[in-house]
């Protein structure tokens, strides 16, 4: 049974402009209580990003949702997910396309995510500790790429792995010392003779950063797929 709370977001959402009718279902069946921290499990349905552990967020649902719709995602669609974080935008993609990759450098985040996503049976995500400026070549191409975190620029290997025709949506921009918007949600299309870029709306985002983390860089770990 899906939360009220979930259909007056939904609703909030038609307000400020997110008309595409498949992602607002995907996201009024994604419970987003599940994806945020205890402490602020009252304000799950808040259209407001809130903090999880190793220093990320989980972003707006707003942001959220105007992402996914950018993306065009179509229900055949492999799509290559960067920064799992909470595990909310994957699960959110999970209704609407094949299989979902989604590559995350902090183990605690992806572990909890892993959690999650058996929990609510979400079995068409594939899972990766890993660096996400890296890609998943082994897995492309991919019909769609989704960055959760801010870059200076799109690196090219992530536009190599991405199919001619496919789109890539990213937050690009400096990182902001403060909250300010200095970064543009980014919408790529991979094209025969290279690509074609169109800036979207205004965004803040945490930064991507290269490599795992410090608590993933141990002898033993390797990368999981799940």
């Amino acid at each position: 049974m899906t939360d009220t709370r979930a259909i007056e977001l939904v609703m909030a959402l038609r307000r400020e402009g997110i008309t595409d009718t498949r992602v607002l279902s995907a996201m009024e069946k994604t419970p987003r209580e599940e994806f945020v921290e205890q402490g602020f499990a009252h304000s799950a349905y808040s259209d407001t990003a809130l903090p999880i552990a190793c220093g990320q967020t989980i972003s707006q649902p707003f942001i959220v949702a105007y992402a996914t719709a950018a993306l065009q995602v179509e229900p055949k669609h492999r799509v290559l997910e960067i920064g799992t974080g909470s595990g909310y935008q994957a699960a959110v993609l999970a209704g609407l396309c094949r299989m979902v990759y989604t590559i995350e450098r902090h183990k605690p985040l992806l572990r909890q995510a892993e959690e999650r996503f058996k929990r609510l049976k979400l079995a068409n995500i594939v899972t990766r500790l890993g660096d996400g400026l890296k890609g998943w070549p082994e897995a492309a191409p991919f019909d769609r790429i989704l960055l959760s975190a801010a870059v200076p620029e799109v690196p090219p290997v992530l536009i190599e792995q991405l199919r001619v025709g496919g789109i890539l949506i990213a937050p690009v921009g400096k990182t902001p010392a403060a909250e300010s918007f200095s970064q543009r949600l980014t919408k790529i299309i991979r094209t025969e003779a290279g690509q074609v870029q169109e800036a979207l709306i205004p965004v803040v985002f945490v930064p991507m950063v290269p490599g795992l983390a410090q608590e993933a860089q141990k002898p033993d770990d390797k990368e999981v797929e799940g």
